[in-house]
């Protein structure tokens, strides 16, 4: 009974703390009304939270913020993380669901650089090397990526063709941006290789900014126009869930 009393009071030592997290600043009543506890419980729960640095109370005003301990916990948090590590696990899980080579990219403006990948090896395997780099302007990586960037790095690109299906006019792109934002997920239709598709989605970091692109790839004769639209949702369903894993709080 005291153990389920103990894990009782941590749940609610967390959720105050959490709800601190979300609004802060906020009074002892109003805090106690918004997690539906009594005041005294509240001022009880917090007591533990403040030594820890966890909640800092504000003296004069008694208003509740998040302390520099909340901060040391999530820097470490943040050190331990190894983008390829939190990513391994939805990747091999993307290529077991569709049958594609996935790719895990980071940004390197005008272009990405490819940091992992994963080959089905019933497939044709996709020419791509880990540490190689490819413009922004022609990959569902980079699209994926550009379409979150500030629109500076769009007027600077140099929108060089890598096939006869490369989007070579600013004008087409910037549409092409909106559409990717619109629905989630961006499409290479052959413009980066002749006999390519890929469909790619952004990864979002704890800041909420594009960290990195996760993508599904494959011949045209696999990946259908058909099939890139039963593709996209699964491939931004996957960023979502790694873009979680790394502290983003966009959906």
């Amino acid at each position: 009974m005291e153990e389920r009393n103990r894990s009782a009071s941590l749940r609610r030592a967390l959720t105050v703390l959490d709800h601190v997290r979300a609004h802060p600043g906020l009074t002892l009543t109003q805090l106690a009304e918004a997690v539906g506890l009594s005041k005294s419980t509240v001022l009880r729960l917090t007591v533990p939270l403040v030594e820890a640095r966890l909640l800092d109370r504000d003296r004069e005003s008694g208003l509740y913020r998040l302390g520099h301990g909340a901060l040391r916990l999530g820097q470490a948090y943040l050190d331990t993380l190894d983008l390829r590590a939190v990513a391994a696990e939805e990747s091999h899980r993307l290529m077991a669901e569709v049958g594609e080579t996935v790719h895990l990219v980071v940004p390197d403006h005008p272009h990405v650089v490819y940091i992992d990948k994963v080959e089905n090896e019933a497939s044709v395997r996709m020419a791509s090397r880990i540490g190689s780099r490819e413009p922004v302007h022609c990959t569902a990586v980079g699209k994926a990526i550009l379409a979150w960037q500030p629109g500076e790095l769009l007027a600077g690109l140099v929108l060089e063709p890598r096939t006869r299906h490369t989007i070579t006019d600013a004008g087409r792109l910037r549409a092409e941006l909106a559409r990717i934002r619109r629905r989630g997920y961006a499409v290479d239709d052959r413009e980066n290789e002749p006999e390519v598709r890929c469909v790619a989605a952004p990864i979002f970091d704890h800041q909420d900014a594009v960290a990195a692109a996760i993508s599904v790839s494959g011949l045209t004769s696999r990946i259908t126009a058909a099939r890139v639209r039963e593709l996209g949702p699964l491939v931004a369903a996957a960023a979502a869930r790694i873009s979680y894993k790394l502290g983003s709080t966009t959906r």
